[in-house]
């Protein structure tokens, strides 16, 4: 059994993965931003799930969250779920508050990172980002953010498993209605990067889609970039990852 934390757990892929590992019989906790949200996580708190709650776009309340389950039981992983589409909390959500956790949570054997076919359409530079969530992101450069901070983990944390995924474009409430990828394989191998243990579940720094590594955006392995991209968030936050 694997202690695991899921953001942004209360609907769509998150919560689909959630559900799927609490009914394998893991040691999970959800992620709501606040009480009024939570309540559509009731029937796993019911079943046992450990709940945290805070909004993703604060990062005090993100480093509240870090310091919270710092003095529970060490997470054996993280699934770096949750995300907003459009507007000012894109870089703040999608790409501070992952990097936050990943610095500050102590322990997690393995990461798994949500990412987009999107970020193949995203710039291979951080000026002029901003990172306030006062101003507009843009979605495709933060999955390309992420991806590359999954990346730059598996290579400055070898001791741990560090992995992205792109789920589909499925349809979740990001998705819409009428996304064309299958809901049901859109979790799967986000569950699969968290507690499997097939050899190729135990590799690192790989970018996946349906549980097939794929090639991802030519930056995300470059290590100048990503170094520009720590920089970039140590800066930001005050938080040195290593």
């Amino acid at each position: 059994m694997s202690r695991i934390l899921v953001t942004g757990s209360t609907d769509g892929l998150g919560r689909a993965a959630a559900d799927a590992l609490l009914s394998a019989g893991h040691d999970v906790v959800v992620h709501a931003r606040t009480e009024q949200r939570a309540a559509a996580v009731q029937d796993m708190t019911d079943r046992g799930a450990g709940l945290v709650l805070g909004d993703f776009t604060d990062r005090d309340a993100v480093r509240r969250i870090a310091a919270e389950l710092d003095d529970t039981a060490p997470f054996d992983a993280v699934i770096h779920n949750v995300g907003v589409w459009s507007g000012p909390a894109v870089m703040p959500v999608n790409v501070i508050a992952p990097y936050l956790l990943t610095a500050l949570l102590r322990g997690p054997r393995r990461h798994v990172y949500l990412s987009s076919g999107s970020h193949y359409q995203g710039h291979a530079s951080t000026d002029g980002t901003n990172w306030t969530g006062r101003g507009p992101g843009s979605y495709a450069d933060s999955k390309l953010f992420v991806t590359a901070l999954a990346a730059a983990m598996a290579r400055l944390r070898p001791e741990s498993l560090s992995n992205a995924v792109d789920p589909g474009w499925v349809p979740t409430r990001m998705g819409g209605p009428h996304a064309p990828d299958d809901l049901e394989l859109g979790h799967q191998t986000q569950v699969w990067l968290a507690t499997g243990d097939d050899p190729e579940a135990l590799t690192s720094g790989g970018y996946w889609y349906h549980r097939e590594r794929q090639q991802p955006h030519a930056a995300v392995h470059d290590r100048g970039f990503q170094d520009r991209l720590l920089h970039a968030l140590r800066e930001e936050t005050g938080t040195a990852l290593d």
